[in-house]
């Protein structure tokens, strides 16, 4: 992970999250400040008593009966303070998670996270928490500054020395904490990066069950998974020792300083031009408050540090060079309906799609392609093939916005597609790729995905994806839980599963990205057949290198090296190129020469 720590405005960013609730911040600001603040009240009243102990009119009952109702007072007032504390952190917190999140969506599909899915959920999770802990204490702190400044005017009107004594500490708290700052950092991140590989280590296990099974490395993971937890342990530890020693040398710097403050008290306690029993009282009621401020101001920091380094990681998932984009208010809709964020489309007819200079390199590789040139018109069957690393699926993935391309223009019936990402959805577009991604879910919910098709959409989906059988041979049918990932499934049902959520959406544009590889022969042709026959006015691109679907392209294009080498059909292309010819014969070794095809071809990786 990157680190930005002389980029990152930290403090400008904790105020831009404030005005995520400013009114909340705002209230919470007066309640916890009036209640570091109110101690005051009971201090001076303490005072006088000790001060005037014996007159009419306050006796012990009076100030029995003072301190309950100001007890009660504070009670509620804390009360209602912790109450909208709760609420000022989940509205800052929320905003955090939704830019985030946002964001995400907002990058191109294929390119938006790079990081492991632990280190994103501890994002989302611890270092949100974080800085939503470090944010709300800012309160805390303006309360403690205001408790300060009253505190010290009244004691030092009273004893300026001892005053000194009783402040002292928190200046050498102040330093140590600012001094320990480097160390917090650093232990804090190397803390959350142990943590990031244990659940993303957790993740790819509970992914690759059947992988470790059958390639027998059960006790070498587990090897593995408690050397992470050692490093964990080893880098929790220290951040934890750390924290404790800081907390230990503040709390016995008060000790010290209190007991100090007290000797130097007793000596002249009574003593002519010394301190009344009052004004000692004054002084012992407040160093209780004074020790909890100090405390305060020195976790605070502590917290702020360690805040910074959740900045730092937080913002580094966004992949942008805008700080603010982490912060910036926004709409949470805690209240009411939900309103519709996806506008409908409502003219998605494709008469004719163009594919012009097309470009795109991975960054720091020289894998892409480059300079392509397409036309797909309405109802036609183009397939795309080539070489594993010939640039087919960065080819699909430029055309629908999923990267972004370093050059070249799309059409949509003549008209230029300026944010392809958000242009290519359903239902102009549905895209299935490689590998598709299924939810742990029922067979129905996956399909759906949130939208209310009937039974009878959903059949004819299944249909058309020949996953019909399959279905039928289900144990519950369409409430079949697939699993996580759809691992209860082949890889056939699998891809065809996806292809029926595209079906079931009704795209003008249907984007395979190598849909048959996990197909037999049988069930491959069944797929095309019923596509063409149910889908004839839906325009298809296809990755493959399967007979099947080139002997019914209308449009061939050979790729190798990022680059088209041949166009035109099956006949026309075995004449003319021996690209082609090489794919076209290897297909037929890999098939057992047309007789028969694997049933579980492997899937290609991906380009």
């Amino acid at each position: 992970m990157t680190t930005r720590k002389s980029s990152l405005p930290q403090l400008r960013m904790m105020r831009e999250l404030i005005k995520a609730a400013p009114g909340w911040y705002l209230a919470n600001v007066f309640l916890w400040t009036s209640i570091w603040v109110l101690p005051v009240i009971p201090a001076l009243i303490t005072q006088r008593y000790f001060d005037e102990l014996g007159t009419v009119g306050f006796n012990p009952a009076t100030l029995i009966a003072a301190l309950l109702g100001y007890g009660a007072a504070r009670l509620a007032l804390m009360f209602t303070a912790m109450w909208n504390d709760v609420n000022f952190m989940f509205r800052i917190s929320s905003t955090l998670r939704r830019n985030m999140l946002e964001r995400i969506f907002d990058l191109p599909g294929a390119q938006s996270v790079e990081e492991a899915s632990g280190e994103i959920i501890s994002r989302f999770r611890e270092d949100v928490e974080h800085v939503e802990e470090a944010t709300s204490m800012t309160v805390d702190l303006v309360g403690t500054l205001l408790f300060g400044i009253i505190a010290a005017s009244v004691l030092t009107s009273i004893d300026a020395q001892m005053t000194l004594l009783v402040f002292a500490p928190l200046l050498f708290m102040v330093v140590v904490a600012e001094r320990a700052g480097t160390h917090i950092r650093r232990y804090r991140n190397a803390a959350r990066e142990a943590t990031e590989r244990i659940t993303g280590a957790l993740g790819e296990m509970y992914g690759a069950v059947q992988s470790i099974k059958v390639a027998g490395v059960e006790k070498p993971m587990i090897e593995h998974f408690e050397k992470l937890n050692d490093e964990r342990r080893k880098m929790m530890v220290r951040d934890k020792v750390l924290t404790a020693t800081l907390e230990s040398v503040f709390w016995n710097t008060l000790s010290i300083g209190t007991g100090l403050i007290l000797i130097l008290a007793s000596d002249n306690l009574g003593q002519p031009g010394g301190l009344t029993i009052g004004e000692f009282a004054l002084f012992v009621f407040f160093l209780d408050y004074v020790t909890d401020a100090g405390w305060f101001i020195g976790a605070f920091i502590a917290r702020f540090k360690q805040a910074g380094v959740s900045f730092e990681r937080m913002f580094a998932l966004l992949h942008s060079d805008d700080p603010y984009l982490l912060v910036q208010k926004r709409e949470l809709h805690l209240t009411g309906d939900m309103p519709e964020f996806a506008t409908p489309i409502h003219d998605a007819r494709l008469d004719l799609l163009e594919v012009e200079g097309m470009g795109f390199r991975y960054p720091g590789t020289r894998n892409g392609i480059e300079n392509i040139d397409m036309k797909l018109e309405r109802g036609s069957f183009t397939v795309v093939t080539g070489k594993i690393g010939a640039g087919k699926t960065t080819l699909l993935r430029s055309i629908l916005g999923l990267v972004d391309v370093d050059a070249g223009t799309v059409r949509w019936n003549g008209e230029v597609v300026d944010e392809p990402d958000n242009f290519f959805v359903p239902p102009r577009s549905a895209y299935t790729p490689q590998v598709p991604k299924l939810f742990s879910m029922t067979l129905r919910e996956n399909l759906r995905l949130g939208r209310n098709e009937s039974d009878e959409e959903l059949q004819a989906a299944i249909r058309s994806a020949a996953l019909d059988r399959d279905v039928e041979h289900m144990p519950d049918g369409l409430e079949t839980l697939v699993g996580p990932l759809g691992m209860r499934l082949s890889g056939g049902q699998v891809q065809r599963t996806a292809a029926a959520r595209m079906f079931v959406r009704g795209p003008e544009l249907l984007v395979f990205d190598d849909l048959s590889s996990a197909l037999d022969v049988d069930t491959e042709k069944t797929l095309w057949e019923r596509l063409f026959a149910e889908h004839a006015e839906s325009t298809a691109l296809v990755v493959s290198h399967r007979r099947p679907a080139l002997q019914r392209a209308d449009q061939i294009i050979v790729l190798d090296g990022g680059r088209v080498v041949a166009v035109g059909k099956l006949d026309e292309l075995l004449e003319t190129s021996s690209e082609f010819r090489d794919l076209w014969e290897t297909e037929a070794e890999g098939n057992g020469n047309g007789d028969r095809a694997k049933t579980t071809d492997p899937l290609p990786a991906t380009e």
